[in-house]
């Protein structure tokens, strides 16, 4: 632990330059205390750093050394396959092999590494749901990691909702904000967020080695919304509206566009175009335009009856 916080060290002063003592302990989550006794054992071992005094001061390495001590370990390299994405890589467990991977390839490739990440940024989760707990993230991220069985008590949508499955894990996927796991047999996907109780036998299972997970997932989502949209609806889009899967049947005079759109319901397609307000037209089914109609109207009177002295 001492010898990756000593590099560490290195790291950070080789690509930030001068850092006090508080600002590394800080970095490091260890007391000041411990830097100076960490800078002390780096000077005895013959690197080049040195501390100025004053509001100004800190510890620095002499103009010109850079260490090569820049080689990823093998948990490391896995980690960086994350670094777009650090809340789930802490969720993961990965967060210190990632955060040291990092500053390892900025103290190779500082100039790179700083343009990447001020031009690339991702954020999974949407912005109005909260994050799903999920406790059995990491235990579930470690079995798939090494190939180890779980039985899981998981709740489900339909009766009876609490069941016991026995997985083989074969991949986790990050969706919107949501984890899932891919397992076999089958495979299948499970929500972790639904896995109520989680034992690990210790058992090893075989991966399929024809198993894709990118080309799993990708199926999966194209079967799923299959299922899901089992209905249609006709709607007139304005001009440059143009919403996922629908098909175009003509563009009219006025620049509107008249449409098949898949839906999962009736209730869930009143939600999903009313977001859209004014830019689209349900012509049917008719259950569903006089639905949308119905809301449009109440929202019209609530609104209609607001003035600037209402108070509220």
């Amino acid at each position: 632990m001492k010898s990756s916080r000593l590099v560490s060290i290195l790291l950070l002063l080789q690509t930030r330059g001068r850092m006090t003592a508080a600002q590394l302990a800080e970095e490091l989550e260890v007391s000041v205390r411990t830097v100076y006794r960490d800078v002390e054992a780096l000077g005895a071992a013959g690197v080049p750093l040195y501390g100025d005094a004053g509001h100004a001061g800190g510890y620095r390495l002499l103009d010109g050394y850079r260490t090569r001590l820049t080689g990823l370990t093998a948990d490391e390299a896995e980690a960086l396959f994350l670094a777009g994405v650090p809340g789930p890589a802490a969720e993961l467990g990965l967060g210190p092999l990632l955060a040291a991977a990092e500053l390892k390839v900025r103290a190779a490739l500082p100039a790179r590494a700083d343009r990447i990440s001020a031009r690339f940024h991702l954020d999974a989760p949407g912005w109005y749901a909260d994050a799903d707990a999920t406790p059995f993230l990491p235990a579930v991220a470690d079995a798939v990691w090494n190939s180890r069985v779980l039985t899981v008590r998981y709740r489900r949508w339909r009766e009876p909702t609490d069941v016991e499955r026995r997985l083989e894990p074969y991949g986790l996927v990050l969706k919107a904000g949501r984890w899932y796991v891919v397992a076999g047999p089958g495979p299948r996907t499970f929500r972790v967020d639904q896995i109520l109780e989680l034992l690990s036998l210790g058992e090893e299972f075989t991966r399929p080695a024809d198993f894709d997970l990118v080309a799993h997932w990708t199926a999966y989502q194209r079967d799923f919304h299959a299922r899901l949209h089992r209905g249609e609806a006709v709607v007139r889009l304005a001009p440059g509206r143009t919403l996922p899967r629908a098909r175009t049947l003509t563009t009219e005079p006025d620049g509107w566009t008249r449409a098949v759109v898949p839906i999962e319901s009736v209730g869930h397609a009143h939600g999903e175009f009313l977001r859209l307000g004014a830019d689209v037209e349900v012509l049917q089914p008719a259950e569903l335009r006089v639905m949308i109609a119905g809301t449009v109207r109440e929202l019209a009177e609530k609104y209609g009856n607001f003035t600037h002295d209402s108070g509220h």
